[in-house]
């Protein structure tokens, strides 16, 4: 067996990608692996990009669409609650061309890049890893990074905690849309085509990405999507607008997992739960707790022995309290005249400055940088 590197990075989404340019930039031996042979095929998410995103990690200005002001929520009966920001709040991703992108970025500086490399497994030697993937001899790795997804076979094999709640979703993206409506983000509150969540309608007026999700077993994605896109959703004709792609996978709403770091490696992105048990947003949690990750990792594998402490998933799941709740009154609504009544109550103060807080609001994820009060109750999760 060949020398250890220093990590190894399993998946190449965003997290993943953010982590191992981070690692590289410090001078690691790093190594990314992903099933996927091109990152611009088989992409998952809606890749909404929130302001704080935006003001704090440099995402090239090609790979964002036009800005976004407005959010629209719509009842069952198709009754509108119209928000407006007086700032730009959200740009919907060009996923392809960025992951193309960081990619490259990473590969400059320095990631050896394995493409097409399915992850079959890693054993513990020692204080290291042993990594076997497809293609190619076991590799050692000091350090595992697990950023394979919402089911992370790297969660289980490093003893971690796994996501145990979810939604499935499925979206169309659609390009040169007809609308009726202004650009924006509309969400459409309806248990019959998006139980316990949403489906939703976002247009820059490029791209235009009509989705819904919901729990598994109450509904059947695909014919849900068909059936809403019937409904010609903010005056939506997608008989007129050519259809690029079809996207899909699971989103895990159950917070942050308190145990996603051990001393043979750590859990990030969608495999770490770091998505918003409320909005569902993963793009800025994932981006906070990945920049966290690799600094953590640096300091780690310097020999810094408490470097690993400040990597606590409760400490954010403290944070999420009040949308773990709000995640279980939104579950509880499977009647659609209870939805009505939901977005009427909306209507009304306080309750429209709660949805202009959760839309526009800056809390969309806890401030991920290392906090030295934090360590020794974080310590106690590495046993």
């Amino acid at each position: 067996m060949t020398r250890a590197r220093d990590v190894v990075v399993v998946g190449a989404g965003l997290a993943g990608l953010e982590v191992a340019r981070r690692l590289a930039s410090r001078g690691l031996d790093v190594v990314l692996a992903d099933r996927r042979r091109d990152l611009g095929r088989s992409v998952r998410t809606t890749g909404i990009f929130v302001r704080r995103t935006v003001e704090e990690f440099p995402l090239p200005a090609d790979t964002l669409g036009p800005a976004l002001r407005r959010v629209t929520l719509w009842s069952p009966r198709r009754r509108p609650l119209r928000l407006e920001s007086r700032r730009n709040e959200f740009w919907i991703g060009r996923m392809a061309p960025l992951y193309r992108r960081r990619l490259d970025e990473c590969t400059r500086e320095g990631v050896e890049w394995r493409p097409g490399a399915v992850y079959l497994g890693s054993e513990p030697e020692g204080c290291e890893s042993v990594v076997r993937l497809s293609g190619s001899a076991p590799l050692r790795a000091r350090f595992l990074v697990g950023a394979d997804g919402a089911r992370s076979e790297v969660a289980v094999d490093l003893g971690l905690d796994t996501n145990r709640e979810w939604l499935v979703g499925v979206e169309d993206v659609f390009e040169c849309a007809p609308l009726d409506d202004l650009p924006g983000l509309h969400c459409f509150l309806d248990p019959t085509v998006a139980p316990g969540y949403i489906a939703w309608l976002a247009w820059d007026g490029g791209e235009a990405h009509v989705g819904t999700a919901g729990y598994p077993g109450r509904f059947e994605p695909t014919a849900a999507l068909e059936a809403f896109l019937a409904s010609r959703p903010a005056g939506l004709d997608a008989a007129r607008a050519r259809r690029r792609e079809r996207r899909g996978g699971r989103i895990p709403v159950g917070g942050v997992l308190k145990r996603i770091v051990c001393p043979r490696g750590l859990l990030v992105g969608d495999a770490a739960g770091a998505v918003s048990p409320l909005t569902a947003g993963g793009l800025d949690p994932c981006l906070r707790l990945s920049r966290l990750a690799g600094e953590v990792t640096a300091r780690h594998l310097a020999g810094d022995t408490s470097a690993l402490g400040d990597y606590a998933g409760h400490r954010f799941r403290a944070r999420f309290t009040s949308r773990l709740l709000m995640r279980r009154a939104i579950a509880a609504v499977r009647a659609p005249w209870l939805a009505e009544a939901a977005c009427a109550g909306l209507r009304s103060w306080p309750f429209a400055a709660l949805a202009r807080h959760v839309f526009f609001g800056e809390g969309s994820f806890p401030d991920s940088e290392p906090r030295a009060t934090c360590v020794t109750e974080a310590r106690s999760q590495l046993g």
